[in-house]
């Protein structure tokens, strides 16, 4: 049981609770996938590159929801540990793993404050998981801990872009700036009470620099031309995504 939560990571809680049935209808899909994809475009990872080889590697998932990303890693021989903070998505992920035959550690925390050791893992995965919905400035450093020297911290987030040309409503977004570039971090939405954190590219650099890690890599993903559409109303269309980058994975190493 998760104690002592920041107020978002409480706020954040109560949302996914009650976003996980309709995040249940798909985790099988999920599961079942073979290929390992990025986004909610679906870039194959063969085409992004941004995982190292991951078998035998000990590796947490931050903010892992019904897990799929930490079963997609297991059967490429990873040692995955999948943390979350909503006890309705890993009642998800558990059922799952009966389902495919398929056991790794799933922990109920928050990515703020882990409850694991220091350096016990080799790489650190979160993909729209603490990387957008935990605090930059409190998982960050907490990534940083759980790693050893080496070892590679791999998130996937929102493109900055993309923030900054989307509305308060529930609509995509368009080609216009609507939000200031400096000062970005906390995001409130009014048709929920979940609260996201998006940072500028200097503010990254200087966050991962300062906890400890080396930058490697940023990719900008993009989808390709044809393809089905995303669920999401709030984010980018295909022909938005084509021209400007709608999803964006930091790639950094542990010093």
């Amino acid at each position: 049981m998760t104690e002592g939560l920041s107020e978002h990571a409480e706020r954040n809680r109560r949302q996914w609770t009650e976003y996980a049935p309709t995040y249940a209808e798909s985790a099988p899909r999920n599961w079942a996938q073979e290929e390992i994809t990025w986004g909610v475009w679906r870039v194959p990872e063969s085409e992004v590159r941004a995982l190292p080889d991951v078998s035998g590697l000990d590796v947490v998932e931050l903010g892992c929801g019904t897990a799929y990303v930490s079963a997609w890693l297991a059967r490429r021989g990873a040692r995955p540990v999948g943390l979350d903070l909503t006890p309705a998505q890993l009642e998800t992920a558990r059922e799952l793993q009966r389902r495919f035959g398929l056991e790794f550690p799933l922990v109920e925390a928050s990515a703020e404050a882990v409850p694991l050791a220091d350096a016990s893992f080799d790489l650190a995965v979160s993909v729209y998981g603490a990387s957008i919905w935990a605090d930059p400035y409190l998982w960050i450093p907490e990534a940083a801990r759980l790693l050893r020297p080496g070892g590679e911290l791999v998130f996937l987030v929102n493109g900055t872009l993309a923030m900054l040309c989307s509305p308060d409503e529930e609509v995509p977004p368009g080609p216009v700036l609507l939000r200031d570039y400096f000062g970005l971090h906390r995001f409130e939405w009014p048709e929920d009470e979940s609260v996201e954190f998006h940072l500028g590219y200097g503010d990254w650099i200087r966050l991962l620099r300062g906890s400890g890690f080396e930058v490697l890599d940023l990719i900008e993903v993009r989808p390709p031309e044809e393809g089905p559409p995303h669920r999401y109303p709030a984010l980018p269309t295909r022909e938005w995504a084509r021209r400007w980058p709608s999803e964006e994975i930091w790639k950094a190493r542990r010093l």
